[in-house]
């Protein structure tokens, strides 16, 4: 880095996105992305806004919001949207963090909540997952800080119930509690209506899973309009046009068709199911995943190695190489036709 670059970032260590081939084709297992493209319907809308691009987008994002709205029954004002999920988490740790209320999730989870805290500059803490690498509630009962948890769980696929994650929220009433539910359209039960009932709760969503936007980069947030407005005045003083106007539309043509993207879901999740099952026959201990990915560590072969001879042979997975997971690669669910390039691709490394 530069002797220009701010002191306040000198230990800053950067998120690692799951690569991104340029080159080489590879079976693409490792984004968690969904193998299905976005319906008619969505890329129609998304074309039609094109037409209008030398215009500003709409800052209020007010079409899109509203649509979310009639999706998840809460009010307009309950609702903000940001490019990408990891933009509305991001300011909420700008927001709910500071000197004396420290962010709180677990040691083994999403990433990114660790590097906004560093940018932030705010503290943070991590709890440790239970032997079997789930979430105590237990753990976070009045635990004095913003708690975090990814429900379910990346990269473990685990989830909570909303009871109790209930329980988290009751015992912290002057913190804000942040559910981020990337991937609870594959078998988890959604927070969102306890937004309804606490004033310290908000749940973040993304279009990046299981509506195929991953490369749109569409995300929301869902609470009190109080915790909206903040987010808000923080969104429009750095960016008040942060999505635009193509994928604005393109948002609004998936959830007219969610029927579509429902199905894609169902089919990933009984392939999921399908590769579970393939990979315990090899000799993999598997956690059972409610994500659009399983998490597997070979009972023999590090993982480390099961990473590396699968890029060999043509199939990218993730491997995160950290302090009690290094055993394990978490493999997105792709199509039929990608998971059995998997398994064979497995089955001659073995």
């Amino acid at each position: 880095m530069s002797r220009f670059f701010s002191e306040r970032y000198k230990d800053l260590s950067p998120y690692t996105p799951g690569e991104q081939p340029f080159m080489k084709k590879y079976v693409k297992l490792n984004t968690n992305e969904s193998p299905f493209p976005p319906s008619p319907l969505t890329v129609g809308y998304a074309a039609k806004a094109a037409e209008s691009l030398n215009l500003y987008c709409d800052p209020d994002q007010r079409l899109l919001r509203r649509a979310l709205s009639e999706k998840y029954g809460v009010g307009e004002k309950n609702v903000i949207c940001g490019n990408g999920s990891d933009e509305i988490l991001d300011l909420c740790v700008n927001a709910y963090c500071g000197k004396d209320k420290p962010a709180v999730f677990a040691d083994v989870t999403y990433g990114f909540y660790r590097v906004f805290a560093q940018r932030s500059g705010v503290p943070y803490r991590t709890v440790p997952l239970d032997a079997e690498l789930h979430i105590d509630p237990r753990d976070y009962a009045d635990c004095g800080g913003t708690v975090i948890i990814a429900n379910p769980n990346a990269p473990t696929g685990a989830a909570l119930y909303p009871e109790q994650i209930e329980g988290i929220i009751r015992s912290n009433p002057d913190n804000v509690v942040i559910v981020d539910e990337a991937y609870v359209d594959f078998g988890a039960e959604s927070c969102v209506p306890l937004t309804k009932l606490y004033g310290n709760l908000i749940v973040t969503g993304t279009f990046s899973k299981s509506r195929s936007l991953a490369g749109g980069r569409l995300g929301y947030g869902i609470g009190a309009e109080e915790l909206i407005a903040d987010l808000d005045a923080l969104r429009c003083s750095i960016n008040p046009y942060n999505v635009n106007a193509m994928t604005q539309a393109a948002g609004i043509g998936c959830l007219k068709d969610d029927g579509y993207y429902a199905e894609n879901c169902k089919r990933i999740v009984r392939t999921r199911a399908v590769m579970t099952d393939g990979l315990r026959r090899l000799g993999f201990r598997v956690a059972d995943s409610l994500g659009n990915f399983v998490f597997a560590a070979h009972k023999t072969v590090p993982g480390r190695t099961v990473y590396e001879k699968l890029k060999e042979n043509g199939v990218l997975v993730r491997y995160f190489g950290t302090d009690r997971i290094s055993e394990y690669n978490r493999i997105t669910v792709g199509s039929d036709g990608q998971t059995e390039a998997l398994i064979g691709a497995l089955e001659r490394i073995l």
